[in-house]
């Protein structure tokens, strides 16, 4: 409690927490759509509101809806959440070193909060590790503020999309509020020609695979896009490197 009570207080805790409400509106349209889509799968309410609650990572809960839906087998539905997931492995190695003076019970908590939107403007606003008391508890009051107003948007709107899920029409076009979301994280996290060459990759993939089975395209498409960017960085290490 001394901890949390203290990152509250922080001035960084406001900062964090006031940036994160510029993308609050796109992570609460979709945490709605995505609590409506559990119930409209055929979850029951309380499997649904579990999983809103629990499983707070949006990409793999979409991914994994529809394969539930049509009885994919335990493994593809794992493996494809995991693979939507890999993203946070790179994710937790950069911020390993913001975090390892914490006790593991707070960094088990903070990897679970941690989100795309929280990490990319965490890293920005803190982009080297280190430094003396001070700034690393300003860093983890940021993080706290960030986070905590990210996992709120999100899980208050799933929650709410569950209960409603009856009473809310189609043709509101929550799905397409999903899309645009996405749009906005994607926008976002693609701050290189790099990582613009890994989302149009996986883009035509998915695409081109679209006919697969259990939405198998989505892995190919992951895969695609992974192997493609590692080929294009070892080459241009390559070159860079002196003969």
């Amino acid at each position: 409690m001394f901890f949390l009570r203290e990152n509250y207080r922080h001035p960084e805790f406001r900062q964090g927490a006031l940036e994160a409400l510029a993308a609050a509106p796109g992570i609460a349209a979709w945490g709605l759509m995505t609590g409506v889509a559990m119930v409209k799968s055929g979850m029951s309410l309380f499997e649904a509101l579990l999983m809103g609650v629990i499983v707070f990572a949006g990409s793999s809960q979409l991914a994994a809806i529809p394969l539930l839906t049509v009885g994919a087998p335990m493994w593809v539905i794992l493996a494809s959440a995991v693979c939507v997931n890999l993203r946070f492995v790179v994710f937790s190695a950069h911020m390993r070193p913001y975090v390892m003076h914490l006790p593991l019970w707070q960094r088990l908590v903070t990897g679970y909060l941690l989100a795309d939107l929280s990490y990319v403007l965490f890293t920005k606003r803190y982009p080297h590790h280190g430094g003396d008391a001070d700034l690393k508890r300003a860093q983890q009051a940021y993080l706290a503020g960030n986070c905590g107003v990210n996992w709120l948007a999100w899980v208050g709107c799933s929650v709410v999309g569950v209960v409603l899920a009856n009473f809310i029409p189609t043709h509101w076009g929550l799905s397409f509020a999903g899309i645009l979301a996405l749009l906005g994280i994607l926008c976002s996290l693609a701050s290189s020609r790099l990582r613009w060459v890994s989302a149009g990759v996986a883009g035509a993939a998915a695409v081109a695979a679209f006919a697969l089975p259990f939405k198998l395209n989505i892995l190919v498409a992951i895969a695609a896009a992974v192997a493609l960017c590692l080929m294009l960085e070892e080459t241009r290490l390559a070159r860079a490197t002196p003969p």
